[in-house]
């Protein structure tokens, strides 16, 4: 869930970016404004050199990583993600037997911490860098099981314009909140609505990065997702749009995992829970209530890795990301180990978490999910408004194609058991 810039406030009005970034200091045009914390290019590499280390990376190591680069077009506004494959003795055949993690950085521009954490975690992965006080051989034990996709940098677009001296966009390159262009609850606006802060765009998936990702997701179906963010330190859970948590057995699995890791890495200090319920404001149209309420991932997080809660409103870079080599640092590393551990906490439930269904059968219903996402959202502009209205049918529409699915096979086997039985010799009962 992306965090706007109200650090550990459970109030529902936060300080508006847009405005304090270009007003007057005390009403006087004259007075010479604070300095703000520029990018620290000591720590932070640009997102060009990031892709380009991370596809070096991928070439020294093509028995653990492969890379790919997908792009996506809509109305004359063209973007690209770049998808990190890791998975040892890899073959595609062979995905749906081990346990899929999915995990997306950057998601908003002015975060460039998570960026980094991508590159240290793909690091660890390919044997580069070593976290300490970890067990190498139960690693490698562990990694044997797992197929993990990295996006490293969702918002390529937004990244730019933060390195070209926007410190404050966390939207993509046409100003849409990527975390709020999902279609679960898309659209609502809360009473501090900031559009700044949460434009969701014109309708569900309207932005080529969401476009992308959800093709992803449909397609990989991973058991973990993980959207990473800055802004505080918290461990979330769906939803982000209610100030509750699902029922049931995986939301106490979710729970779990998520106090064992701020246990672990986290000091006890990082917030767990319900997005919406912990920090006081709702989000609607975000990722992880997708994944888990449409894509159907068993255990969905927004993971938030820093935030400083005494920087001012309008040092944005000072607030989404560690400006000194020591907290930089402390941040990549601690954070690497939650995820170490998450994987190898992800790994021993793969007998739990593994889908009952037949896969040929999953694939088809996501496939009827995709069509409709799809084929009724790329006409929003057709539609305009009603477009609200046709999203909150979506849901139901849904329900009744599966029950209908449903139906025709359990027809299609009754009639098929008929014909057997029907079809089989006729012994005489008389002795011969």
């Amino acid at each position: 869930m992306a965090r706007r810039p109200c650090f550990f406030s459970f109030l529902r009005l936060c300080p508006l970016i847009l405005f304090a970034r270009f007003s007057v200091i005390n009403g006087d045009p004259n007075l010479t404004p604070p300095s703000f914390a520029p990018i620290n290019h000591d720590l932070y590499h640009t997102s060009g050199a990031l892709m380009e280390e991370i596809e070096a990376l991928v070439d020294r190591h093509p028995d653990k990583l492969s890379m790919e680069t997908v792009k996506s077009r809509n109305k004359g506004y063209t973007a690209e993600i770049t998808v990190v494959t890791y998975g040892r003795k890899r073959k595609e055949s062979d995905d749906r037997s081990k346990f899929r993690i999915l995990l997306s950085f950057g998601q908003h521009g002015r975060e460039l911490i998570t960026t980094e954490l991508a590159f240290r975690i793909l690091s660890i992965l390919s044997e580069e860098q070593f976290l300490p006080k970890m067990d190498q051989a139960m690693l490698n034990s562990t990694f044997e099981e797992l197929v993990i996709k990295v996006v490293p940098v969702e918002n390529m677009n937004g990244r730019k314009l933060v390195e070209a001296g926007d410190l404050c966009e966390r939207r993509n390159g046409r100003g849409v909140d990527l975390n709020r262009n999902w279609s679960v609850d898309w659209g609502k606006k809360e009473q501090d609505y900031d559009p700044y802060e949460e434009n969701p765009g014109t309708a569900p998936f309207s932005e080529p990065e969401a476009q992308l990702m959800r093709k992803l997701s449909l397609s990989f179906q991973p058991h973990i997702w993980v959207n990473v963010h800055s802004g505080m330190e918290a461990l979330f859970m769906p939803y982000d749009h209610k100030n509750t948590t699902p029922d049931g057995l995986l939301s106490h699995r979710m729970r779990s995992m998520l106090e064992e890791l701020n246990h672990l890495h986290c000091e006890d200090r990082c917030m767990v829970g319900s997005g919406g319920g912990s920090v006081g404001y709702l989000a609607h149209g975000t990722a992880t209530d997708y994944m888990f309420d449409i894509v159907g991932v068993p255990m969905a997080f927004t993971f938030e890795i820093y935030g400083d809660g005494t920087a001012s409103s309008k040092d944005c870079f000072k607030m989404f990301n560690p400006i000194d080599v020591t907290n930089f640092n402390r941040v990549l590393n601690s954070w690497s180990a939650a995820f170490i551990s998450m994987f190898n906490m992800g790994a021993h439930q793969l007998d739990e978490l593994h889908p009952k269904a037949s896969l040929s059968k999953l694939d088809k219903l996501v496939s009827t999910d995709d069509y409709l996402n799809g084929y009724l959202m790329e006409r929003s502009s057709r539609y305009g408004k009603k477009m609200e209205m046709l999203e909150l049918g979506m849901q139901e529409i849904r329900t009744y194609f599966r029950l209908f699915l449903l139906s025709s096979v359990l027809l299609m086997f009754m009639f098929c058991s008929r014909i057997s039985k029907s079809s089989r010799p006729i012994v005489s009962t008389l002795s011969l």
